[in-house]
């Protein structure tokens, strides 16, 4: 049995079994989908799922539980759930070896203009016209998922 974390020259990396995990899914994919969706997309789908289910966990502490307000609230949520996402999708499913910095910089701008667009925008004014908050961040969560994406294969990680 091979280990989870692997020490050894001759087993796979951590990222090489998540890439793998990712390329079995797609050739599953039924309609001749395996031609057409990338293994990235899948890893996207597991790595964003489990961060937006995080944003979703902390913004139900602070705002719901802590009584923090909603801008904050969606906030730090958002920040928290996007760092760890950064760092999944570097290192296990686009596998980048790019430099750090330039890279941090291009996606800091990217989730900018996502959390600007989609978190204090689109979710905030959701919730404002009486859409009760975690239903906000879920649509506003479906919209930046598309942008997320997209931002990060082809630009970020390209």
């Amino acid at each position: 049995m091979e280990e989870l974390w692997p020490l050894g020259a001759g087993s796979r990396s951590y990222a090489s079994r998540f890439h793998a995990f990712a390329e079995d899914v797609v050739a599953r994919l039924p309609f001749g989908l395996d031609r057409v969706v990338p293994p990235t997309l899948v890893g996207y789908v597991v790595i964003n799922g489990s961060t937006f289910a995080l944003d979703l966990g902390l913004l139900t502490a602070l705002h719901g539980g802590l009584h923090v307000a909603l801008p904050i609230a969606f906030t730090v949520a958002y920040v928290t759930a996007f760092a760890t996402s950064y760092v999944l999708n570097r290192r296990l499913n686009f596998r980048s070896h790019a430099p750090v910095g330039k890279q941090l910089v291009v996606y800091a701008a990217a989730v900018c203009v996502n959390y600007l667009a989609f978190i204090l925008g689109l979710a905030t004014a959701l919730s404002a016209i009486g859409l009760e908050y975690h239903l906000a961040r879920v649509v506003a969560g479906m919209c930046e998922a598309v942008y997320m994406y997209a931002a990060l294969r082809w630009v970020v990680f390209r």
